[in-house]
C-alpha cells in the first residue's frame, strides 16, 4: 500500500505470494489485477507460473537468465513447452 501513495506509473511485485496461504495468495493476485485494470502498470515476478500466466497480459519465460519465450500470458499457459517444463503437464 505504501508504494501506491506516490501515485506511480509502475509497481514491481517480486514474489508477492511467497509464503502466503493459497487463499491469501489469490487475494494478492486479484488486487494486482484490480490495480492494473485501473491503469497502473504492474511488473510481476512470481514462482506460481500458472497463476501468474492466468493474469498476465504479456509474459516472459526465462531459462538460465535468458528470455526463451514471450507473449500473452494465456498463449504461454497453453504452450506445450511451458506446460511441460513449468507446470508438469
Amino acid at each position: 500500500a505504501r508504494c501506491l501513495m506516490g501515485e506511480p506509473d509502475l509497481v514491481m511485485f517480486d514474489e508477492p505470494s511467497l509464503g502466503l496461504s493459497p487463499a491469501l495468495a489469490q487475494s494478492v493476485l486479484e488486487t494486482i489485477v484490480d490495480l492494473n485494470e485501473k491503469g497502473l502498470s504492474c511488473l510481476l515476478v512470481e514462482q506460481n507460473v500458472a497463476a501468474s500466466l492466468e493474469i498476465a497480459k504479456h509474459a516472459y519465460v526465462l531459462e538460465n537468465g535468458s528470455i526463451t519465450l514471450s507473449g500473452p500470458g494465456a498463449e504461454l499457459l497453453a504452450d506445450d513447452r511451458v506446460r511441460q517444463a513449468y507446470l508438469g503437464m
